[in-house]
């Protein structure tokens, strides 16, 4: 194989190149940020550790807040700081721009950071609410039954009375074909057959 490109990145790896875009390092997602949402990842970072006992990890473009399961992430943007967090209801204020499932129990919200002064109340309070439902939310889509994907209709069987009409219909037709053949070979045969002419007395 001389090389390929990288499903994730999209960057055209030769035979033999390392190349792992999924590890990488919080250090490294963040270098580039301006200094506000530098600032602002900082206070967001402080705010979690608080919570309790976690992991928080870099993975792909993504930094990582998680407990047994992930209970929020942030993505850096040029202008922004995109930061997902798992609730098991629905919120409806002006900092959540979009919502929706991400498991049968779990809803995602995406919230947009610019500025250290947004890191508090009530996008604190979600972040503290994802983090102690983390466990609960897990456990509560481990026990839900599995739903059972539909069967695809199967083609009617054929019964066996039908099986026999068809069989009988089959042997008759060669049997017709036949008769036609005969009849025309009679015709022919009559046709070359030379006409007897009458005596005459």
């Amino acid at each position: 194989m001389p090389g390929h490109e990288c499903y994730h990145c999209k960057q055209w790896v030769e035979e033999g190149e390392a190349h792992d875009c999924w590890t990488t390092t919080e250090a490294a997602l963040t270098k580039d940020l301006s200094e506000d949402l530098q600032d602002a990842y900082g206070r967001l970072r402080e705010a979690a550790a608080e919570f309790g006992e976690q992991r928080i990890y870099a993975s792909h473009h993504s930094i990582m807040f998680s407990k047994k399961s992930c209970y929020f992430f942030v993505r850096p943007k040029r202008k922004y700081l995109e930061v997902v967090v798992f609730l098991g209801r629905r919120v409806h204020a002006p900092q959540v721009k979009r919502v929706d499932h991400s498991s049968r129990t779990k809803l995602y919200h995406i919230v947009h950071i610019t500025h250290r002064d947004e890191v508090e109340a009530p996008i604190t309070d979600w972040l503290r609410e994802a983090y102690d439902q983390s466990d609960l939310l897990a456990a509560k889509a481990r026990s839900m039954p599995k739903v059972k994907a539909a069967a695809k209709p199967s083609a009617p069987k054929k019964t066996r009375k039908a099986v026999t009409k068809k069989a009988a219909a089959a042997k008759k037709k060669p049997a017709k074909k036949t008769a036609v053949r005969k009849s025309v070979a009679k015709k022919a045969v009559a046709k070359k057959a030379p006409r007897k002419r009458a005596t005459r007395r």
